[in-house]
């Protein structure tokens, strides 16, 4: 799974022209990747001479970055327009992202000349609410949706910011609102308390063995409503289903004892994505909800697709989600009853043996004609079919020179009911039977027939298979067997990527992606390897609910759930990404201050570390710039900017630069410990250098990753739609040394929950497992992954799979520290979310 990536990010000469009003050098930089955005960007610059108007205002120009973005999906909006919307920008009307989105909307369909009143309501520009308006509303939400507990928290803060009444208010208000509401309501999150008690290790780190309980912890805190309303609230209960004979039915119930059975049957031809975790999610929990049973079917009827890679993969992304399978079974496991099911069909009339070309048989489905018409074979003798259909078994045919086919009803406008396939010839050895069958069962013979087998109650799956549940029960008829009710929902998909296995391997063969876990694929376990909690995608899903309707999201909507998920439950740490040198003067060279920082400043739980303050720090390189202005609260040459977490706050001197090159390479400050202290207007994250404690952690790759196409529907030409700035690799990050100890709790944590949880889910086996069948293992469940934080002011982070962290695999008690060998490589899980409030 490792090829070198073809995406490399290129310079762009119109960077220096972003930076010309007010871009930093990395914002600058982002805004030229996208050649289209970057085009409609340099137009708005030299057409409306933004240069001299924006005067080097980070603030708004991102606002015109965003006018950019929002334009190339757009219509053609005019030039008289665009200025309409600059204007709007620079008289400060237009203050964030959504609003200068909502304004290229709005212009995009009404006509000049603008009328100033209706646009500005539409924008939110001069809205006004006051605090008591903005808690009734959240108020009157939460009552009306019966929200049960705190674990609806996320969910309802996205809710009520869509809503039309909160749409503009800011972020950071609803979500304290909200906070306060479920206070009040449900009491102290009882997710806050320690499991354990504190843990103090050598080097002062002090923690709780505690962590949040998340929605896959408590999977019936949220998702009550999700599966008692809407589609799977009005699924018939079991043994409502209709079924030919009575007897059916009551061996059916007798079996099950009246509880919903239910299954996941994926075909084992290639890796799950996130349109996966739907069907998941919803096979799973609707019987977990319901205190029934889900199967684990491998759909492996198809021997030329299926890799062993695969089943193991599926198994292991099931259990990461949260979910422990009833029982794992195949669809090999019946082909013997399949094929005397088959060998009844034929008796019966309602099957025979074709020997028709494919192209004959689309003729006679009435692909060309739209109207099906017999095949030449349909009327044969049973006897004939019944000698062919054992000719197919012992190897007579080659493949495509004989089929089964079902004999169903030619008349009927479904063409699920064209005589479709049941057996076919394939000359690949099967994973499991070996070279055994030289027939295999088709899907939609297959299918329904095993999910008879397993007493299925309800069989659920997507919307594509709507015209198929004719035919599904129409089989299960013909042969008199239990009928399970087949009841479908719209799938889940992400705009922006691709989920097609075809087009995935495409882009892993050809070197566009390092393998199909490169995180920036939307495969499961790309999601995993870049950091994505389970718990954030279960949330994700359960958040859409479930309906007959497709669900198409946009994937700023998915990371905005893993935002809100990880903000209440990753440790924050000091990080820089690009180090700027800054020594403070009037402090002595041996000066050492121990400083002790909460890990989270809202969930106590998570412990705390202990980190150095020296004469010698580093700061991020954009938080000091040489031209000063009356917005800009970080540091620059006789400003004060406080430092995070420590004592005081520092004001830049002097600075020195490279002599070559003119960049700024130290900064000498002074620490301002004298006098009364003003509290700063803004604070900047900083790692001190204290070789003592092995403070900085030089991380060795951080790697950033950007969506991987550039439109939100790649084309058919989907290669030539990829973004070749997809990947960033930055060098020597520095974080605090609080990494090490919280690195090592992470994933002894997670290993011995892994180790308890897979203990439980095989207590119960009272049938030996095949050798050839996948099984539970702690493994499958605690990755380096595990490990999660804040890089504060920065970004969420995880360690990579095929980073070297040789203290990972000593003894719980040896300290964690660096060794000799090891590579630390971080994945930006998710950015921060944006605070149109903060003061840059």
């Amino acid at each position: 799974m490792s090829k070198p990536s073809k995406a490399t990010p290129m310079a762009d000469p119109s960077i220096s022209l972003f930076k010309s009003i007010g871009l930093t050098e990395p914002k600058a930089a982002e805004a030229a990747k996208s050649p289209k955005n970057a085009a409609v960007l340099k137009d708005l610059i030299e057409t409306h001479d933004l240069v001299s108007r924006v005067q080097s205002d980070e603030k708004q120009a991102s606002l015109i970055v965003s006018l950019a973005g929002a334009l190339v999906k757009s219509n053609v909006v005019e030039q008289t327009k665009r200025e309409y919307v600059i204007k709007k920008i620079l008289d400060g009307g237009l203050k964030s992202v959504d609003q200068v989105a909502e304004a290229v909307k709005y212009v995009s369909v009404h006509q000049t000349p603008i009328d100033d009143k209706d646009f500005e309501k539409a924008c939110g520009i001069g809205f006004s609410i006051t605090p008591e308006e903005v808690y009734q509303h959240i108020t009157s939400y939460i009552t009306t949706n019966a929200i049960t507990g705190w674990a609806n928290l996320g969910p309802v803060i996205s809710a009520v910011k869509g809503t039309a009444e909160l749409r503009w208010v800011n972020p950071l208000e609803v979500k304290n609102a909200v906070d306060k509401i479920f206070l009040d309501k449900f009491g102290p999150k009882e997710t806050a308390k320690p499991k354990a008690k504190d843990i103090k290790d050598s080097k002062g780190s002090t923690s709780a063995k505690a962590k949040p309980t998340t929605a896959v912890d408590d999977p019936q805190a949220n998702r009550k409503t999700v599966f008692e309303e809407g589609f799977l609230g009005q699924l018939h209960k079991p043994g409502e289903n209709p079924q030919l004979h009575e007897h059916l039915r009551e061996a059916h119930l007798s079996a099950t004892g009246g509880n919903v059975w239910t299954r996941f049957p994926p075909e084992p031809n290639g890796y799950l994505h996130i349109g996966h975790s739907k069907a998941i999610f919803v096979n799973f929990g609707y019987a977990a909800h319901h205190g029934g049973k889900c199967y684990l079917r491998y759909d492996d009827t198809n021997p030329e697709k299926e890799e062993a890679r695969y089943f193991e993969s599926i198994l292991e992304m099931v259990r990461w989600l949260g979910f422990e399978p009833w029982k794992i079974t195949y669809s090999s496991d019946y082909f013997m009853e399949l094929h005397n099911l088959a060998v009844e069909l034929i008796k019966r009339d309602k099957a025979y043996v074709c020997h028709c070309s494919q192209e004959e048989i689309k003729t006679d489905r009435g692909e060309k004609r739209g109207q099906p018409r017999p095949c030449v074979h349909r009327s044969r003798p049973v006897s004939e079919s019944l000698a062919e259909f054992e000719n197919m078994k012992n190897g007579k045919y080659r493949p495509k020179e004989a089929n089964l086919r079902m004999k169903q009803d030619l008349e009927d406008g479904n063409p699920q009911m064209w005589d479709l396939t049941a057996y076919r010839v394939l000359e690949t050895p099967h994973h499991r039977t070996h070279d055994k069958w030289k027939i295999y069962p088709t899907y939609d013979f297959t299918h329904c027939l095993v999910d008879s087998f397993e007493n299925i109650s309800h069989s659920l799956c997507t919307t594509e298979f709507i015209a198929s549940r004719q035919s599904y029960d129409w089989l299960c008829d013909a042969l008199e067997v239990y009928k399970p009710r087949q009841s479908e929902y719209g799938r889940l998909n992400l705009e922006g990527t691709i989920m097609s296995k075809r087009k995935i391997l495409a882009l892993v063969e050809e070197g566009y992606v390092n393998g199909w876990d490169d995180p920036r694929l939307y495969t499961l376990i790309a999601l995993r390897r870049r950091g994505v909690p389970p718990g954030a995608i279960i949330s994700f899903v359960s958040t859409l609910g479930v309906s007959t309707a497709a669900s198409n999201i946009e994937i700023s909507r998915f990371e905005q759930t893993v935002r809100q998920y990880l903000e209440g439950t990753a440790p924050r740490l000091l990080m820089v990404l690009r180090p700027l040198k800054v020594t403070i003067e009037n402090l002595a060279e041996d000066y050492v201050l121990m400083v002790e920082k909460p890990l989270h400043p809202k969930v106590p739980a998570l412990g705390t570390t202990t980190i150095p303050f020296t004469r010698t720090i580093y700061i991020e390189a954009d938080d000091f710039r040489l031209e000063d202005s009356k917005d800009y609260f970080r540091l620059a040459p006789g400003k004060t900017v406080g430092l995070f977490q420590a004592p005081y706050p520092i004001t830049c001197t002097s600075h020195k630069t490279d002599p070559v090159t003119g960049a700024v390479v130290e900064l000498i400050c002074r620490l301002e410990n004298e006098g009364p202290m003003k509290k700063p207007k803004a604070f900047i994250q900083w790692v001190a250098e204290h070789k003592p404690s092995g403070s900085p952690l030089i991380i060795d790759e951080t790697r950033i990753f950007h969506r991987l196409f550039k439109s939100d529907r790649p084309s058919g030409d989907f290669k030539a739609d990829i973004e070749p700035g997809s990947l960033e690799i930055i060098k020597g990050a520095l974080a605090e040394i609080g990494f090490w100890p919280l690195a090592k709790r992470s994933i002894i944590d997670a290993r011995q929950e892994a180790v308890s949880r897979t203990a439980k889910a095989t207590a119960g086996q009272s049938e030996a497992i095949a050798g050839d069948t996948p099984q539970a293992t702690s493994g499958q469940l605690a990755g380096n992954e595990c490990l999660r934080f804040q890089g504060v002011r920065v970004a969420f982070f995880t360690l990579d799979k095929d980073a070297r962290v040789a203290c990972l695999d000593e003894a719980d008690e040896i300290d964690a520290g660096r060794r000799q060998g090891d590579y630390l490589i971080l994945n930006r899980i998710v950015s921060l979310k944006e605070d149109s409030g903060k003061t840059t």
